[in-house]
């Protein structure tokens, strides 16, 4: 979000809480992207704010209820309000728990909570979006030149054609309902154990689409991956991240800089580095 809308997002977050009787002082952005995240005090209480017709709050809040009814690793909602949108201002606001951080996991920890996760998505039946309405909205900033105008026609002509063949590639292989994006920056170490968080991008396709969010040392401990599947996937998450990059109204820090490293990786071709190590190859 844009510096003038985080401030009414802190504002409405507040007045939201305020209004359901928690004790509100202060807000804390915790992480700003395409939504916020709030830490409000002395309540202690975690807001996600989205502009409103942005988020898809709703799922979020009954996915992540129904997997923490069969046992599975995920954050809970603040128990001392009801669990809905609340939507005011122009913003749709949830409230969360929130948890003080423990020691960082190890990799195993990481799997093991992962492959948790995976079990209990396998009990829960909630209509979601397949992987490739992702693919078709990569395509869709890809392939008009007035969303990403930036963006080299020969380069556009590559991206759009990576795109199209790993979804031919992946389009009939073995599914599930999916967390999305389990990268580290959603996975919370806790007191309570490990805890996944943002469900937003949740969808259904192969588990070693999730696995190509993560360290590859995470992998490492993964039970019965598919390494070529897991190839393909990591492949496909560089072409994503790189159309989101290029997209003109992406307020992702240092954008360009991620879009134009993703497109090189993507032409040095395999093996494909982890999102991980693409952080590390922007200042």
């Amino acid at each position: 979000m844009e510096p003038s809308e985080v401030t009414r997002a802190i504002a409405t977050a507040s007045s939201i809480a305020t209004s359901l009787g928690l004790q509100v002082e202060d807000g804390t952005v915790l992480h700003n992207s395409n939504k916020l995240a709030v830490r409000l005090t002395p309540c202690d209480a975690f807001a996600r704010v989205a502009p409103v017709g942005v988020e898809v709050a709703e799922f979020e809040i009954e996915l992540a209820q129904r997997l923490a009814e069969v046992g599975s690793p995920v954050a809970a909602l603040d128990p001392r309000v009801e669990p809905r949108v609340y939507v005011r201002d122009g913003f749709a606001v949830t409230l969360w728990t929130f948890y003080e951080t423990a020691a960082d996991l190890s990799p195993a920890e990481y799997a093991d909570a992962l492959a948790q996760l995976h079990a209990g998505m396998r009990k829960v039946d909630l209509p979601s979006p397949r992987f490739t309405d992702r693919i078709a909205a990569a395509q869709a900033i890809v392939g008009n030149p007035d969303v990403s105008p930036d963006l080299p026609d020969a380069e556009r002509t590559f991206l759009s054609s990576r795109l199209e063949s790993l979804r031919q590639e992946l389009e009939n292989g073995d599914e599930q309902l999916l967390h999305g994006e389990p990268h580290p920056g959603n996975l919370l170490s806790t007191r309570e154990g490990p805890l996944f968080i943002d469900f937003e991008t949740c969808c259904r396709g192969p588990v070693e689409l999730d696995l190509a969010h993560v360290p590859e040392a995470v992998c490492d401990h993964y039970p019965n991956l598919d390494e070529d599947l897991l190839a393909t996937c990591r492949e496909l998450v560089l072409a994503l991240v790189a159309a989101w990059r290029w997209d003109i109204g992406d307020q992702f820090p240092h954008g360009r800089e991620f879009g134009e490293a993703f497109l090189h990786a993507l032409h040095t071709g395999p093996p494909w580095p982890t999102l991980d190590t693409m952080a590390k190859r922007v200042p």
